[in-house]
């Protein structure tokens, strides 16, 4: 228990240095004391609850949002992006943009090979992304991807479009992403050029990848990947969510359905063995795919909108 004095002396510290901007130097001089001295009185000071630190910014809400959900999930970063504007299309730009920020000041010398999925969240990413020269990277599709619809967010065009962005370069994953039969996806995967890019895929040492949703907003059925049948036969299974056309059930664990066997590109396991893994999403119809991912242990930092990640708490 603090003494009248001794309380005294710690609210007189406090008064100079936050309110009157004194620095401990200066107190210390005031009271005939060294330095150290000032700064354990300070500190005793916010100990015994004399001094509370506010913060006031608008970015506040969403830092704390961040730091509980980095304890959370135990995440290596989280950003939360604030939506000012309800619209979809917009968030996704704000989120893109954000994510390109990221990665771009990510990117270290040291890397070599960067991986990508798909979708049209990664989509923004890369749109997004600023020009310079990164020469010595080379982008890698994560997964399969060819046809005549949304050719704009395969992985192959993605890759190709971040190359051009970073004046790098870029490996192709000719094959769909998930192929008709296992017996054709066990012919394809055996092809020099499909094998070399898929043992690429397993070393890249950073990849950016996207979350979704079979059953809502889903990408993947808007394109014809997914019929009402797999629908049905998915939820039966208990799958959530998928990374790169792999489905996973709540606890983030692959779900056994035909699907997975006939996906052409990264494993959820060899995911997993990837150094930093970045997964960027948009939308609060993700959040239970999200969260499943996150319990899977598949993404070291989250980069997610302010609603969506309100979900996830």
């Amino acid at each position: 228990m603090l003494s009248w004095e001794e309380r005294r002396q710690l609210v007189k510290v406090a008064n100079l240095y936050y309110l009157e901007e004194w620095t401990q130097q200066q107190i210390a001089k005031k009271l005939g004391v060294s330095r150290p001295v000032i700064s354990k009185m300070l500190q005793k000071a916010k100990d015994e609850n004399i001094v509370g630190v506010y913060i006031r910014d608008e970015s506040q809400y969403t830092v704390q949002i961040e730091r509980e959900l980095e304890k959370k999930f135990q995440l290596e970063e989280v950003i939360v992006v604030p939506v000012r504007d309800t619209n979809p299309s917009m968030v996704r730009k704000n989120v893109g943009q954000v994510a390109a920020q990221y990665l771009a000041k990510n990117l270290t010398p040291s890397i070599k090979q960067l991986g990508i999925s798909w979708g049209k969240t990664l989509a923004e990413v890369v749109k997004e992304y600023p020009y310079e020269k990164r020469d010595h990277i080379n982008i890698v599709p994560l997964v399969g991807g060819m046809g005549t619809k949304s050719v704009d967010i395969h992985a192959n065009q993605l890759a190709y479009e971040l190359a051009k962005k970073m004046n790098g370069s870029c490996s192709y994953l000719y094959a769909p992403a998930i192929v008709k039969t296992e017996e054709l996806k066990e012919r394809l995967i055996t092809m020099e050029d499909i094998s070399l890019v898929l043992e690429e895929a397993k070393n890249v040492e950073v990849a950016v990848i996207g979350i979704g949703n079979p059953y809502s907003g889903s990408t993947m059925k808007e394109i014809g990947y997914l019929k009402e049948d797999d629908l049905r036969n998915l939820k039966k299974a208990g799958a959530v969510g998928d990374i790169g056309s792999c489905f996973f059930d709540q606890h983030g664990e692959l779900v056994q359905h035909p699907l997975n066997q006939r996906v052409i590109g990264l494993a959820l396991h060899q995911l997993k063995e990837i150094p930093f893994v970045i997964a960027v999403v948009e939308g609060t119809y993700k959040a239970e795919s999200v969260k499943a991912a996150l319990d899977g242990g598949y993404i070291d930092s989250l980069i997610i909108d302010e609603h969506t990640a309100d979900s996830l708490l």
